[in-house]
């Protein structure tokens, strides 16, 4: 009787589920290979409203760069998709909860403040 369903013993090297991508059979699929093809670009989007709302009188283009740079950042740094969502989440929690305490001036420039909401 199989008690493994359907698996293999991992220590001799035989595939779990089919699959063998290392020794030992470990599989070393990078998690960013799993994320759908617009994953990125909503999560960006998200960001870019989050930031609009706290800096109403940045540019788009500005907002973007910003966003952008940030989830690439973030992308990059991630070990697992719930990690990197959780950093994301993090950074934008930190940033809703800061404006409420803090709201910002709506006639001061907001470029030096905006990256520094951002920054790691």
């Amino acid at each position: 009787m199989d008690t493994n369903n359907g698996r293999h013993n991992a220590s001799n090297g035989v595939p779990i589920n089919g699959r063998l991508d290392a020794p030992n059979g470990v599989d070393t699929t990078d998690w960013r290979t799993h994320l759908p093809p617009d994953g990125r670009q909503r999560i960006v989007n998200k960001i870019i409203e989050t930031l609009r709302r706290h800096h109403p009188s940045s540019g788009d283009d500005e907002l973007r760069n910003d966003a952008v740079e940030f989830e690439d950042r973030t992308y990059t740094a991630g070990s697992s998709q719930s990690d990197y969502l959780r950093r994301i989440s993090l950074r934008m929690l930190t940033l809703e909860t800061r404006s409420q305490s803090n709201p910002p001036d709506p006639g001061s420039a907001s470029t030096s403040q905006e990256q520094g909401d951002l920054e790691s």
